[in-house]
């Protein structure tokens, strides 16, 4: 088959787990990996993975299938940072679902639903790590059921997460760590980091697991 991989943005998390799908299914199949919507050629599937813009019909048109995986149970938890959203709602079995992209935001029939199993400990590399692999699998899956595999329209009240922002890392000094903690799990250390105030001097915090 014809694959095409879109990734908008080059520094991406899911790049390496991009490269390592490539590698596992370059003997099978023609790859074609672009970063932006001018470079899509058409082809079977396309895969639409961490892309930061909406696609419009005139893209979607060039392939038979257009897959994007999303770690919430459809319709609920629709739009961005759902997995961060999830941890700080202190959930530790979060399901992902593989659905048919359409140009309304994840609103598409849904293939396959799996679940990130957490156990409340993973910071954010680990989280990202579990949701990538994850995600890697259940393209496979799909892949190997292209011919076969049918979707499930959405049904049910839908929700909406709003972008994440960098104030949304800031911790309150008059709350416990242990309080704050699924927020310090889910913070970029470099990108994001969490950080706090006093006064008007702004203090950075960086969280690691010791060894």
């Amino acid at each position: 088959m014809k694959i095409t991989i879109l990734t908008d943005n080059p520094n991406s998390w899911i790049i390496p787990y991009v490269e390592d799908l490539k590698k596992e299914l370059n003997e099978n199949h023609k790859l074609h990996h672009v970063y932006n919507t001018s470079d899509i050629a058409g082809g079977d599937i396309m895969l639409i993975l961490s892309c930061e813009n909406i696609l419009k019909k005139e893209f979607l048109q060039l392939h038979k299938s257009n897959i994007v995986v999303h770690p919430s149970k459809l319709p609920q938890g629709k739009g961005w940072s759902p997995l961060a959203w999830q941890v700080l709602e202190g959930l530790n079995k979060i399901p992902v679902s593989l659905f048919e992209a359409v140009e309304d935001v994840d609103a598409g029939d849904v293939y396959i639903v799996d679940y990130i199993e957490l156990k409340g400990h993973e910071l954010n590399d680990e989280i990202k790590h579990k949701q990538g692999l994850l995600t890697i699998k259940m393209i496979k899956q799909y892949i190997n059921k292209f011919n076969t595999i049918k979707g499930i329209p959405q049904s049910g009240e839908e929700s909406f997460y709003p972008r994440r922002k960098q104030k949304e890392n800031e911790l309150n000094i008059n709350k416990t760590i242990a309080e704050q903690f699924n927020l310090l799990r889910v913070v970029d250390n470099e990108r994001y980091p969490a950080h706090f105030y006093i006064g008007d001097q702004k203090y950075i915090i960086k969280i690691y697991k010791s060894n």
